[in-house]
């Protein structure tokens, strides 16, 4: 997407296990939690050469000061979209409920506001679930009162992550009006301390990463790429020295 990455020499915990739940597929989520919990320094390294890698570990003021410390993309969620359920105590519980029995994850939720007692529900999940999520919901639509629903397979995600982010104010502004300015809809937004999450059609998730990196500043290929068989690479923005 973007060419001649650059790693970073060292990240935090915290950012990478943003970085994993957000869809980069460098280190499994419970890898870096146990190193964390055991404050166990990783070690991310290229099975290619001998070149060092990038340091996983307890995060410092040195890493703050790196606003954004990679932009990262995953198309291989779906989302689906219930028409208009009652807004009443356990509509959601019913409907989250029925996928949890079923095994499936689901990833960002996001609910509208009420309009004549009645709202939509929107989430995502993983596009290998997106049958048997249906099916699941299929038994249920009549008991939550549900108009239908939607499911959109050909979504993309694209987060935005660094620990910088809070102390810097007007970050998420920054990077919806790169998208808007573009032409680019939002789906759905999701925000944690560190980390700014977007849902947007797959065909515009290459577009989003390259118009982001250069809005940001990044350096060139600061970000964390969907790998496609084989090993992830780790290819993040360099943290500025002191």
């Amino acid at each position: 997407v973007v060419p001649d990455a650059r790693k970073l020499h060292v990240v935090s915990y915290e950012e990478m296990l943003e970085m994993a739940a957000s869809g980069a597929r460098v280190l499994m989520l419970r890898s870096v939690e146990y190193a964390r919990n055991y404050h166990v320094v990783l070690h991310v390294r290229s099975s290619f050469n001998d070149v060092q890698g990038t340091f996983v570990q307890e995060g410092d003021e040195r890493m703050e000061k790196a606003l954004i410390s990679g932009v990262v993309h995953d198309t291989s969620e779906a989302m689906i979209r219930i028409r208009r359920v009652p807004d009443q105590p356990g509509i959601a519980a019913k409907v989250f409920g029925s996928l949890a029995a079923e095994s499936i994850n689901v990833d960002m939720i996001v609910q509208n506001v009420s309009e004549d007692g009645r709202t939509d529900q929107t989430f995502t999940l993983p596009k290998d679930d997106l049958p048997r999520s249906e099916e699941a919901l299929g038994r249920i639509a009549a008991e939550i009162g549900a108009e239908g629903w939607t499911a959109e397979p050909e979504i993309g995600k694209v987060s935005l992550v660094g620990a910088g982010m809070r102390s810097h104010p007007g970050v998420a502004a920054m990077m919806f009006k790169t998208l808007a300015d573009a032409g680019i809809n939002i789906e759905m937004i999701s925000t944690s301390s560190i980390r700014i999450s977007v849902v947007l059609q797959a065909s515009e998730v290459d577009r989003a990463v390259r118009l982001i990196h250069a809005a940001f500043e990044l350096p060139e290929g600061a970000i964390l790429r969907e790998h496609h068989g084989g090993v992830p690479e780790m290819a993040l923005t360099e943290l500025n020295e002191p």
